[in-house]
């Protein structure tokens, strides 16, 4: 969990979204709003991954459901990169640039500096929320905790966000 994680976090907009926000504000809102968001997601798949393991087999007629759904969402997952990667034309212009400006856009949108620490806090939990919903990491935690131990999953997950976002927020504040 903590390597699939860590790896699918770095370039993400997610990872972006941290390091931008904290050149506009403090390392610790764009930290703990960013944590806040990427933990409560985190669970968030976690259950839904478990939701798929815990269909009893009568119900399926003895078919692995959690075992199709990780499947399933690796598969999505690898077609959906393969994809981007076939679209995206051999300029200089990446799939992480276009990260990078998804998520200037989605920071420019938000005014943090006229908020105080909770609401900027705040703020930063439902960019950093929004953004995450759907994403790669998230796919990827239901099908890691549908086929796994989930209490594993969820500390992998979210101490590889956590290692991400520190380096995002460390690099922004840079």
């Amino acid at each position: 969990a903590w390597s699939l994680i860590f790896v699918s976090e770095i370039g993400d907009k997610t990872f972006f979204i941290a390091g931008l926000l904290a050149m506009k504000t403090s390392r610790l809102i764009s930290f703990a709003g960013s944590m806040g968001a990427l933990s409560v997601m985190t669970v968030i798949s976690v259950l839904i991954g478990q939701i798929f393991h815990a269909i009893p087999p009568g119900v399926t007629n003895g078919l692995p459901l959690d075992d199709y759904a990780a499947v399933a969402a690796f598969l999505f997952f690898g077609v959906k990169t393969l994809k981007e990667a076939i679209e995206t034309p051999d300029e200089d212009f990446s799939g992480m640039d276009e990260e990078r400006a998804e998520a200037e856009e989605a920071v420019a949108k938000t005014d943090t500096q006229q908020q105080g620490m909770v609401a900027s806090i705040l703020s930063t939990f439902g960019l950093v929320f929004a953004a995450e919903l759907g994403d790669r990491s998230f796919l990827s935690t239901i099908a890691l905790s549908a086929a796994a131990n989930p209490v594993s999953v969820a500390f992998g997950a979210i101490s590889a966000h956590a290692v991400a976002t520190g380096i995002a927020v460390a690099g922004g504040a840079l």
